[in-house]
């Protein structure tokens, strides 16, 4: 069975393409523009916006999380840290009442590195009780502290299904851990060295400036966060941009750590209705670790970024509904990172590529973050023009994985 939205503006990724009509097959986009096929059940959308599904470019998930997150339009979300590996995930594969995920498998850290300082003494993080462990083998923990362990971990961890490779450079002192265990230059370079060889994708966590700079020095692909223990420079521009290295700014993650709620963002209808007490709970949290960072800073630095024409991707590093952790809930704080991104100057329309076809490119996902003929039908329709007001993308009216209307029921 054909279906087809019509009378909806439609954003194709890219570009506004105007009213056209969408018509989706068998999981996939089979005709944009045209007439309505014959036979086909039609959708009336008119007055809202159509877009690709959102991807959330950090996050750490499980399949509760990820079925929270395609109830906001993400329909992909991008682990970076986690279990849900290419040989763990089959049934949220094949789950469209979830989104879809990606996974770094666990990053390359020294013993007692990042991130085991964010957690509280004797607080031991994991799966609730009962839960089920991923099938295979278990997680990988791929500690190193010399170039030739970081190196001889690699392999190991394509081999266990990693999608990209993940590399932790983070000396504690944004955290308040100053003095954290942390990957040496020597071994961060040996590390994506050995990786980019393979053909891997290579990102890493970077809080400060420093350790961005070390990162990209390194030759990595891209950086997790953007630093915010002070304003940017032009030698770090310039840096990025010679490199050609993307961001996935993280801006909810910077305004947590710097005690920063998701307090307003808790009390719209729009997402409190999805939410449940421990995410409401943890929204309206923060991490607080960091409470003499400056947010204009790092919207500064984002846009100073962005003017330069390094890709920034939308992510927000949200993990488990736990308030020492919060101001951030899958889903929901995509859409706030959209309004960060707009704050800090980006256009409405450069912050849903970030969310979309920015993000598909830089990780070489070529079967979704558009809206085209061939591709997946991943898709959030909302009321409203969120081209005019980004705050629109959290009038959901309709959200497609593969073609499947997800039930709001």
């Amino acid at each position: 069975m054909t279906t087809t939205i019509v009378g909806a503006q439609v954003f194709d990724g890219t570009a506004v393409l105007g009213i056209q009509n969408i018509s989706i097959e068998d999981g996939k986009i089979v005709q944009v523009g045209g007439d309505v096929p014959a036979g086909s059940q039609v959708v009336d959308a008119s007055g809202s916006t159509l877009l690709p599904g959102l991807i959330d470019a950090h996050v750490h998930t499980n399949r509760d999380s990820l079925a929270l997150a395609l109830q906001f339009g993400v329909t992909t979300e991008l682990e970076m840290q986690g279990t849900n590996t290419r040989d763990n995930r089959a049934a949220i594969s094949a789950d469209d009442t979830v989104a879809d995920v990606r996974s770094a498998g666990f990053g390359i850290t020294p013993p007692g590195g990042h991130p085991s300082e964010l957690f509280p003494e004797g607080f031991r993080p994991g799966p609730p009780p009962g839960a089920q462990p991923p099938p295979g083998l278990p997680p990988l923990m791929p500690f190193s502290t010399t170039p030739e362990q970081a190196v001889a971990f690699i392999p190991q961890l394509i081999e266990r299904g990693s999608d990209y490779i993940k590399f932790m450079v983070d000396d504690g002192s944004v955290e308040g851990h100053p003095g954290l265990p942390m990957l040496d230059q020597a071994t961060l370079n040996a590390g994506v060295a050995e990786a980019k060889r393979h053909g891997m994708l290579t990102i890493a966590h970077a809080l400060t400036v420093d350790a961005t700079r070390m990162a990209i020095e390194a030759g990595i692909d891209g950086l997790a966060h953007l630093f915010m223990d002070g304003p940017h420079t032009t030698e770090i521009i310039d840096l990025a941009v010679d490199a050609g290295v993307f961001f996935v700014p993280c801006i909810v993650l910077d305004a947590s750590m710097m005690g920063i709620t998701g307090r307003d963002l808790a009390d719209d209808d729009r997402v409190a209705t999805r939410l449940d007490a421990d995410w409401d709970t943890t929204l309206r949290s923060s991490f607080n670790h960091y409470p003499q960072g400056s947010l204009d800073d790092v919207l500064a630095s984002a846009k100073a970024l962005h003017d330069a024409g390094i890709d920034l991707l939308v992510g927000t590093d949200a993990s488990v509904a736990l308030p020492f952790m919060g101001g951030l809930a899958h889903g929901a704080s995509v859409h706030h990172e959209l309004q960060y991104l707009v704050r800090a100057g980006l256009s409405p329309a450069e912050a849903l590529r970030a969310a979309t076809s920015t993000t598909a490119r830089r990780f070489g996902l070529d079967d979704r973050g558009r809206i085209a003929e061939g591709l997946r039908a991943d898709l959030l329709l909302v009321d409203g023009d969120p081209l005019t007001t980004i705050g629109d993308t959290l009038n959901v009216r309709g959200v497609w994985r593969r073609g499947q209307l997800l039930s709001t029921s």
